[in-house]
């Protein structure tokens, strides 16, 4: 196997020091115009590529950037992705994905890992058990910069970036007012989540706008496909049968209209039901689903932007930014 060439093999060919070398690589301007040319052009030559691990104990960080995130399966989590590794490539960093698959268990081994993999920083999604945040903040006091994104913590002095989830819930619910809908379940997550409790609020608030008392009879925790197929037969042999369903992601919304069809009944002409997300599952499902649209791709590239500004000091340490991604409503042709 052929040697990879280092510094040291260039500045004895040029007849300099290896602290020249790798000043013109960096274009100190302390070095001749001659001499960068020279150097650049031998490393050119013997195709030279800088050692990230020697440049990593050098600048005390690796230039990776970790990112935590439940599940890659779901649309939403892959589009943020492609906005982090948009910023991030452009930025000279890459990428490790680590998947918690929703467990508080395998989110506190990921954070071990990137800790002990020396990342620059971390982009997290908190797991549906996660209620405890002592492996975050022992990350953020070894000085290793983290923003939250989507389902985030409030409990840390952090930067954090988030989905509008209420103005999005509020919006939906009350499309599904104005279309004629009275008895709307609303299909909820794990309460410890701030994206269910904006959900949630959005639902509440739009129903006693349009003077809808708030049945909590009618809020259930179903936050996947199979639960929806599960629970929805027996909501729908109610005997005041519910006119529509609020979902918290699209995948439990496609599962509420295989429910819902199974027994009998249409969508939307018997019952509306709207979801949360806007990816391939909305798109693709029979009827096609109104949803809310989440903008996955600019969420991740604004963590991103925030992470690196942390990494390389562009704010100030006691400042906190919190931003918030617009919602779109998409209505389709699964509500009236």
């Amino acid at each position: 196997m052929k040697r990879q060439i280092t510094i040291k093999d260039i500045a004895r060919e040029l007849k300099i020091s290896a602290s020249t070398v790798s000043r013109a690589l960096q274009n100190h301007p302390d070095i001749s115009k001659s001499t960068k040319e020279a150097v650049k052009e031998l490393a050119k030559k013997y195709n030279y590529r800088p050692n990230a691990i020697a440049m990593s104990l050098k600048l005390k960080r690796t230039n990776i950037i970790g990112v935590m995130i439940p599940e890659m399966v779901h649309y939403f989590f892959s589009s943020v992705i492609s906005g982090i590794e948009s910023v991030a490539n452009e930025k000279g960093y890459n990428v490790i994905v680590c998947q918690t698959k929703e467990s508080y268990d395998k989110e506190l081994k990921a954070v071990n890992t990137l800790d002990s993999a020396r990342v620059s920083g971390v982009l997290a999604s908190l797991s549906k058990e996660t209620s405890d945040y002592s492996h975050f903040k022992d990350l953020i006091d070894n000085g290793t910069p983290v923003v939250f994104f989507d389902r985030i913590c409030t409990g840390l002095k952090t930067d954090r970036v988030v989905v509008d989830d209420y103005t999005g819930a509020y919006t939906a619910v009350d499309h599904l007012i104005k279309s004629g809908c009275r008895n709307i379940v609303f299909y909820s997550a794990d309460e410890n989540l701030e994206i269910t409790k904006n959900r949630k609020s959005g639902y509440i608030d739009a129903l006693r706008a349009n003077s809808i008392p708030v049945n909590e009879d009618l809020i259930f925790k179903c936050d996947t496909r199979a639960a929806a197929i599960e629970l929805t037969p027996i909501l729908l042999r109610y005997k005041n049968r519910p006119d529509a369903f609020f979902t918290i992601n699209d995948d439990t919304a496609s599962g509420v209209i295989y429910a819902i069809k199974h027994a009998g009944l249409s969508v939307p002409e018997d019952i509306s039901v709207c979801g949360f997300g806007d990816g391939i599952i909305a798109q693709n499902s029979d009827p096609e689903l109104t949803t809310v649209e989440q903008n996955g791709f600019e969420m991740g590239v604004e963590a991103c932007r925030l992470l690196i500004n942390r990494i390389e000091n562009n704010y100030d340490e006691n400042q906190v930014v919190h931003k918030v991604i617009r919602t779109n409503l998409i209505v389709r042709k699964s509500t009236r």
